[in-house]
């Protein structure tokens, strides 16, 4: 099968190359990479991150992109900030102060069944505003796992199922948080400075994505409290959880990472007061670095060694840096402005029923498409619609349609979270797909009445 669409869209990409008019050949080059590119990525032709090197190998060759733009999308200054929030994220799992933070969270919030889940769906989405959200998953899945397994099992129990699912959507609501919470939340930002001079910084998308989260995280655990019905009362007596102490190093790595939360929430008071500008990448390397350099207990070891980098999602870097390439090709080639006219019958109508109509594509959409590149795709063409309007501001919808690029509830093959959790084998997809769809649903309307209020 995957042979077969191979084929297929790489004969189609290639007419579209041979049959374009001369004039006309640097449009089509760009349309037939990004229809490889896009189908690649939904059907997983190649390992997503094998996809996002395509741009490497075609776009100079095709005269898509000259060597410096290139270049500038593959050392975006984004893959650095992701490349510092990896390295942070390493330590915080090496040390296991994800652990200790979680177990605080949950045995502050009490043992009934309800107050359980309610722990478990706040230190999964705490975690990845700052983990990876794959990443987050894997830490909290065996804890979820070794309460279930201390749960006296009844019959027609779906507490299981629950509390399982909300390390999925946890992971994914979390993410929506802070911008470096996920990888589009970076990619919109990096499409947004370099194509329209639109800079968001670090604390500008924590006042509107954080309390987004937080509603959303309250409506999941009340949804889910729902139909857990009177369940949710029963208390779990004998649950207990490790009470060592902080050790030195778990202490070390908190600091440092507290350091860097600092130089990205205070940067407005921080430049001025030291005449000095900096971009959120730049902390995020300086933690990074003084990770190798700040000793651990462990004699004349730092606390982070290289070969720790070994657990890194490295290509989560490249496909980011393939998806600005392929975002940036469009844009020059003039693809993007094309494709804005299909959206322009749009253009009379009301911001609600805009963001409604985008927000619903892009929670959908990511059920079947990795969101980072359904966000470097959708994004481009949206800011584009939006410069043609006198209506909307380009952040009134490219930030809501960035958001629910996270909201994906469905599927197993939606995004990692939902992918770990169904690998458990205690969840099966006809579960996920209702209790998910309903969360969609409710997805587009949060998001899309938040932004009505919020986003300007």
């Amino acid at each position: 099968m995957k042979h077969m669409v191979m084929g297929l869209t790489v004969f189609i990409a290639a007419l579209m190359m041979l049959l374009a008019p001369a004039e006309k050949f640097k449009f089509w080059a760009t349309i037939g990479i990004a229809t490889l590119m896009v189908v690649f990525w939904i059907f997983e032709v190649l390992p997503i991150y094998v996809t996002a090197l395509l741009p490497l190998v075609l776009s100079v060759p095709l005269g898509v992109l000259d060597t410096d733009q290139l270049a500038q999308a593959y050392g975006h200054k984004f893959v650095f900030l992701f490349f510092g929030g990896f390295m942070l994220s390493l330590a915080l799992e090496k040390w296991g102060v994800h652990q200790k933070i979680a177990e605080l969270i949950i045995r502050a919030i009490g043992n009934s069944k309800s107050r359980i889940l309610l722990g478990f769906l706040m230190a999964t989405a705490l975690l990845s505003m700052w983990v990876s959200n794959t990443a987050t998953a894997l830490m909290m899945l065996p804890m979820a796992l070794a309460v279930i397994d201390k749960i006296p099992q009844k019959k027609n129990s779906k507490y299981s199922l629950y509390l399982l699912l909300s390390i999925a959507y946890g992971a994914s609501i979390g993410g929506m948080g802070t911008l470096v919470g996920s990888p589009p939340n970076v990619a919109m930002a990096g499409i947004l400075s370099d194509n329209y001079n639109i800079e968001i910084e670090f604390i500008d998308w924590f006042k509107i994505g954080f309390p987004l989260s937080m509603v959303m995280i309250t409506i999941v655990y009340f949804y889910f409290r729902l139909l857990l019905r009177n369940e949710h009362k029963d208390k779990l007596e004998d649950l207990e959880f490790d009470k060592a102490p902080w050790t030195n190093n778990q202490i070390r790595v908190l600091v440092l990472f507290g350091f860097i939360v600092v130089l990205w929430s205070f940067k407005s008071l921080i430049e001025p007061a030291l005449d000095i500008k900096y971009g959120d990448e730049i902390p995020a390397v300086l933690g990074a670095i003084l990770l190798f350099i700040v000793p651990s207990t462990s004699k004349s070891k730092a606390l982070l060694e290289w070969k720790d980098t070994r657990k890194m999602a490295w290509g989560i870097l490249l496909l980011f840096g393939g998806g600005m390439a392929l975002a940036k090709m469009m844009d020059v080639n003039g693809v993007v402005e094309q494709l804005s006219i299909a959206f322009k019958n749009y253009s009379e109508l009301s911001l609600g029923l805009i963001l409604l109509i985008f927000v619903s594509f892009s929670i959908f959409g990511t059920e079947v498409m990795s969101n980072l590149a359904l966000v470097q795709v959708f994004v481009p063409i949206v800011a584009i619609f939006a410069l043609g309007s006198d209506e909307y501001s380009i952040l009134q919808l490219c930030m809501p349609v960035t958001l629910a690029a996270s909201c994906a509830f469905m599927l197993p093959v939606s995004t990692p979270p939902n992918a770990i959790i169904f690998s458990s084998g205690r969840v099966t997809v006809n579960q996920m797909v209702r209790v998910g769809f309903i969360l969609n649903i409710v997805g587009v309307l949060i998001i899309t009445l938040f932004s009505l209020l919020f986003i300007r």
